[in-house]
């Protein structure tokens, strides 16, 4: 029950006015923590993750997918949707060094939709699950008398002592990131302006918004190398999944604009439209690449891992002491300030 002080501090607030990290923020304050020993990470980091013995730890992560919300069935086909609802998730247990093992799926299914389409979205999930050796065990089935909605409940396994975290960095670590920054939220913006019928030349980033590949292979051995500090999946964008390192780990952050990499067809996009294209890159998320911290000695190792992944991986920037903030040195030299404002469910 709330006191009347704390009735007056919420009279008149929303979620939409609070925000998903500001609601995040309340659940914290309003749910104890766990008093068992064997939670080694609770609320605020890309997955929970509990001891089940000394050698192994159980992730748990979940994610929900609402019509019309995440995703417009006028532009994912019903495969390409169940498929993306796993890798999203996939994408969590991943940037915490972990492999998944298991998930629940929910489903809210609108009367009408065609049995067809729902075998393709459990068909989509089960071929992405199986990619990574793991298995669909269960879940539950309603009606809904507006969109479908997907939500699915991850787990994953992790060796003790080889998390990686939010938490971890520190001054004068590098910061690195896998693949291509802004190309989902460029893709989104293609199908938002062209439908399905989008010019040919746009296909790598319209796939990278219906398609996510989650990096669970390369995480994995990034977290096996035991000299990254701290990681994170950028499903909020670049600028916002960096905030939230340097939130956890009480740094600051200084990214080169010159270095950060972005596809060429962003350039050849942004030039026919009036799209902010740093605002996309660094803010318009679902690019579900990794960002990840690491000591300036071990660049060279990095770079191995980088060729013989066959996956790019691209220093960006540095760790810096937390009274210096979160900025982008652009490529002038001037320094511009950001506020960490990625995907806002509720905006």
């Amino acid at each position: 029950m709330k006191t009347p002080d704390e009735q007056k501090k919420t009279k008149g607030l929303t979620v939409a006015g609070i925000g998903e990290f500001g609601l995040i923020d309340r659940i914290k304050s309003m749910i104890n923590p766990s008093m068992s020993d064997n939670v080694i990470i609770g609320i605020g980091d890309d997955t929970a993750a509990i001891k089940i013995d000394e050698n192994k730890v159980l992730l748990a992560t979940c994610d929900i997918q609402v019509e019309d919300i995440h995703f417009k069935l006028d532009f994912i086909s019903p495969y390409q949707l169940g498929k993306r609802a796993i890798a999203v998730n996939l994408s969590d247990i991943g940037s915490m060094g972990g492999k998944p093992t298991f998930a629940l799926v929910s489903m809210a299914l609108p009367k009408k939709m065609s049995v067809d389409n729902f075998d393709e979205v459990i068909r989509g999930m089960q071929d992405q699950m199986k990619q990574f050796s793991g298995s669909i065990i269960g879940g539950n089935l309603a009606r809904t008398n507006q969109g479908l909605i997907i939500d699915i409940f991850m787990m994953g396994e992790a060796q003790a002592g080889r998390i990686l975290t939010r938490s971890g960095a520190k001054a004068g670590n590098l910061i690195f990131t896998t693949g291509c920054a802004g190309s989902s939220a460029f893709g989104l913006k293609i199908l938002q302006k062209f439908g399905k019928r989008f010019p040919a030349e746009y296909d790598r980033l319209v796939k990278k918004q219906l398609e996510p590949e989650p990096r669970i292979e390369l995480a994995c051995r990034l977290a096996e190398s035991n000299f990254v500090t701290s990681m994170i999946d950028t499903s909020d964008g670049l600028g916002a999944d960096l905030k939230h390192i340097c939130d956890g780990s009480e740094v600051g952050a200084e990214l080169y604009q010159d270095e950060i990499p972005v596809e060429e067809l962003v350039d050849d996009y942004v030039a026919e439209s009036e799209i902010n294209k740093w605002k996309q890159i660094l803010f318009g998320g679902e690019d579900y690449e990794l960002l990840f911290t690491a000591p300036s000695k071990y660049e060279d190792q990095i770079k191995e891992i980088s060729k013989s992944s066959g996956i790019p991986i691209t220093k960006i920037g540095k760790i810096t002491e937390p009274e210096s903030g979160l900025a982008v040195i652009k490529d002038d030299g001037s320094r511009m300030v950001l506020d960490g404002e990625g995907w806002n469910h509720f905006r």
